[in-house]
């Protein structure tokens, strides 16, 4: 066997004996073969494969915490000896400072590894602080998850879901966030009518409040009257979802489930909160409505109940806070044994965008993917480089690595700030879900 160098470290060339079944003038890229007749052995020489000591180590982690205009979004870029970098992004809305401590103490056990160890060090940053990584910490796992495929993409020069498998489908259909108009239903259909005429597929809105007062049964008295609106307006060959976002309890979320049934919802989003997913067990069992949920879990621990007693139709997979792509893979595998289909959750910035597309167009129980702006839109000069949308859909990346371009100087130009998310009320005064 002999050794050759290359740019990432070194690379055996290995010779062995293959059979030709038949006789083709095809000869893969890298092989150099020497061809007799259909039924004689051939010699072939295959270079490129990867020594187990590679040169490329990670040297630095860096966060970018960016204002986006309503909210903050986390970026972190991993660089490398060689000099390539990716770029990921945490999820946790409204927690960022929290995430970037977490990479703080991540630094120590990341410098110096193997970027293209995505498997070792998931598990090193998941199991290696002794208690099991949860939300601030799998956030923080995933940024740094999404930019290490980034990165190993970039270095072998392909798209991030040829690593994954390849392509399944050939563009991702997305759904849009319509105007939240409170009870406003007039609102709601001229925002809906005007998403199908741009081109998208689906609308989506979230489940009506007054101010910052909830009160559930108001509340769903109204969403009934938007979900019919809006299905007469819309018609039929247009996919409607409900955000419930956790903030019904199951009396209402039940009777919020049957009545919206005759309007043929493509899923209702989150209609319980998800301290406990034993509480969809009744739900499910009561309504044929299909239901949507997961975007706050950490890990594919978190998804297993749901999914095994196939309580959900739909896994909202949120990449930037349940694992990366890494575990992304995972939680869609064990969906795929029982006919769930991935809704990923993706409320944030254009990395979040692309490593989401990168994981549907390799998953064969794709349903669909939120997209609450058109690529292109939104944060166009911190990355500058976005997914192609065409007709209500995100087209295949033909760059390596997610596809996008990261400028750190502009990121640093959007300094955080410190803000929190919006809170609601019930009509007691009593703190609710927003």
């Amino acid at each position: 066997m002999e050794a050759e160098p290359g740019r990432l470290g070194v690379f055996r060339r290995t010779h062995f004996q293959v059979r030709r079944p038949r006789e083709s003038s095809y000869h893969p890229p890298n092989l150099q073969c020497l061809v007799a007749d259909c039924s004689k052995q051939i010699s072939c020489t295959i270079v490129g494969q990867r020594d187990l000591e590679i040169r490329v180590k990670i040297t630095s982690i860096e966060t970018y915490p960016v204002w986006g205009g309503e909210r903050n979004l986390l970026f972190v870029v991993v660089d490398t000896d060689e000099g390539i970098y990716g770029v990921g992004e945490a999820g946790l809305t409204g927690r960022e400072l929290a995430v970037t401590g977490t990479i703080e103490h991540f630094q120590p056990l990341l410098l110096g590894e193997d970027p293209f160890r995505t498997e070792h060090v998931w598990q090193l940053l998941f199991r290696g602080g002794f208690f099991p990584a949860r939300h601030a910490v799998s956030a923080a796992i995933s940024a740094v998850d999404i930019a290490l495929w980034d990165l190993k993409g970039k270095t072998l020069g392909v798209p991030v879901y040829e690593l994954l498998g390849g392509r399944v489908r050939d563009r991702v259909v997305c759904y849009p966030h319509n105007t939240e108009a409170g009870t406003n239903t007039t609102v709601l259909v001229e925002s809906c009518l005007k998403t199908k005429e741009e081109g998208w597929r689906f609308v989506r809105w979230g489940l009506p409040q007054e101010g910052e007062v909830f009160h559930p049964h108001r509340s769903v008295l109204a969403a009934v009257e938007q979900l019919a609106a809006v299905r007469g307006a819309v018609g039929e060959e247009i996919e409607m979802i409900l955000d419930v976002h956790t903030r019904l309890d199951i009396p209402d979320s039940l009777r919020l489930c049957r009545e919206a049934e005759p309007f043929r919802p493509f899923f209702l989003e989150d209609p319980l909160r998800s301290e406990d997913p034993r509480s969809y067990e009744m739900l499910r069992l009561r309504t044929a409505a299909p239901l949507a949920a997961g975007e706050q879990f950490g890990s594919k621990w978190e998804f297993r109940e749901l999914v095994e007693k196939e309580w959900i139709d739909y896994a909202r997979v949120d990449l930037c806070i349940a694992g990366g792509i890494t575990e992304a893979k995972k939680i869609a595998a064990l969906c795929e044994t029982h006919h769930v289909k991935l809704a990923v959750h993706n409320p944030l910035g254009p990395v979040s965008t692309a490593a989401c597309l990168h994981l549907n167009l390799s998953c064969p129980n794709f349903g669909v993917q939120e997209q609450p702006y058109r690529p292109g839109t939104f944060l166009t000069d911190v990355v500058p480089v976005q997914p192609e949308w065409e007709d209500g859909h995100l087209l295949p990346p033909a760059r390596p690595g997610l596809g996008v371009e990261f400028d750190r100087e502009a990121a640093k130009g959007r300094p955080f700030r410190m803000v929190e998310l919006p809170r609601l009320r019930r009509p007691d005064g009593s703190v609710t879900n927003w």
